[in-house]
């Protein structure tokens, strides 16, 4: 027997997956046009934070806990990234300072 509640979680997790999809369109034309680096590399984070938010509505939706483990292990990896490339960033900005260019638009490389 379907309750409401039943149905207005069900409404409401379709509502949701119909709003990561937009948002990672979105995202992919961010990460498509640009036009910095460091603009391309937020759409990246921003994409993986979505498939983060899908996995753990997909384990909802689906009643299995070991998608929100893919979850937990993707948003690591997407933490990890987001790191490493701030310190490329940083390391770029000094050695490009040394040069007498800028490091955010990419100008000397």
């Amino acid at each position: 027997m379907i309750t409401f509640a039943d149905s207005i979680l069900s409404w409401a997790i379709n509502f949701a997956f119909v709003m990561l999809v937009a948002a990672m369109g979105l995202a992919c034309l961010r990460l498509a046009r640009g036009p910095s680096l460091p603009d391309r590399v937020v759409a990246l984070d921003l994409m993986t934070i979505l498939a983060v938010a899908f996995s753990a509505l997909f384990a909802i939706e689906a009643e299995e806990p070991a998608f929100l483990d893919v979850a937990i292990a993707l948003a690591l990896v997407a933490f990890l990234a987001t790191v490493a490339f701030a310190r490329f960033s940083e390391r770029r900005k000094a050695q490009n300072q040394d040069n007498g260019t800028d490091a955010i638009r990419g100008g000397g490389l």
